[in-house]
């Protein structure tokens, strides 16, 4: 028997993908599962009958996977990093400062062990997807920052066509709502790099309100640390530079499918003369 906190993939989907049960119950006398993506930014729902359950070997090869494609990700961002030791030895570097905004605390954890890693100061906040908007403002003047990340979980709802439409998507219309409010806060898209949505987002949308980066162009899924890998790159990138929009895409676990932007500018800053303490 099948409860919240089992593992499971779904039939109909070759099982292609593993969940979390998150919730369980029952619509017009049909048992149905909500489920979130164990290592994507997926709510998703499935009949119960649907649902296989699995073991815990086939999680942790699932997920060994997945680690090692992150870390070998990683890697790569933080080799290509320039890095010159005559120039090196007499300035120091200040990277952007980053405040993420997360529907998730259990990725939001995972999101902010990695900024430090990658040398970031970063600040996390768990905050549902419908309450982002309400108190994206406050969060703001009380935490400066120089990029924020709005994420969570989002898709597209069952039997909806309209890709337009922010009715047919979970939480696209909050990431929106939360961007009008950070943009009333902060105009200045170079002033506040905003990177917001989850998986399957109304891209054109959150764009338009005032986003630098968003998901998901062709509706696809994205993964949990995709924005840690947009953010890394801005917050690296000199603030006398353009971030390089090829570049910082490439470098992410989804690509051009799922993630997007316009032109911005690093936040990354130099000081001059270097202190010995």
């Amino acid at each position: 028997m099948l409860k919240v906190g089992d593992i499971v993939a779904r039939k109909s989907h070759k099982q292609d993908l593993f969940f979390r049960i998150e919730q369980i119950m029952s619509i017009k006398g049909e048992r149905i599962a909500i489920l979130k993506g164990i290592n994507l930014r997926l709510i998703a729902d499935a009949p119960l009958q649907d649902l296989v359950e699995k073991e815990p070997s086939e999680v942790a090869h699932y997920q060994r996977e997945d680690y090692q494609d992150i870390y070998n990700k990683l890697k790569i961002v933080v080799n290509q990093r320039k890095y010159v030791p005559e120039v090196q030895d007499e300035f120091y570097e200040i990277p952007g400062r980053v405040l993420h905004l997360d529907g998730d605390e259990e990725y939001l954890s995972q999101c902010i062990k990695t900024y430090q890693q990658l040398g970031l100061d970063a600040k996390g906040i768990c905050i549902s997807e419908a309450e982002q908007p309400k108190k994206i403002r406050q969060v703001l003047q009380e935490n400066p920052t120089d990029i924020v990340v709005l994420t969570g979980h989002d898709g597209f709802l069952k039997g909806k066509k309209d890709f337009k439409s922010l009715d047919s998507y979970r939480s696209s219309r909050f990431f929106v709502q939360s961007v009008l409010e950070a943009r009333r806060f902060q105009p200045n898209r170079d002033a506040l790099v905003i990177f917001a949505g989850a998986c399957q987002s109304n891209y054109e949308a959150i764009i338009r309100a005032g986003a630098n980066f968003a998901s998901s162009p062709k509706r696809t899924l994205i993964h949990a640390f995709d924005p840690v890998f947009i953010v890394e790159r801005i917050a690296f990138t000199p603030i006398d530079q353009m971030v390089s929009l090829k570049e910082i895409i490439q470098h992410t676990v989804t690509g051009t499918d799922g993630l997007g932007g316009i032109e911005t500018r690093g936040q990354l800053r130099k000081g001059y003369p270097r202190s010995p303490y």
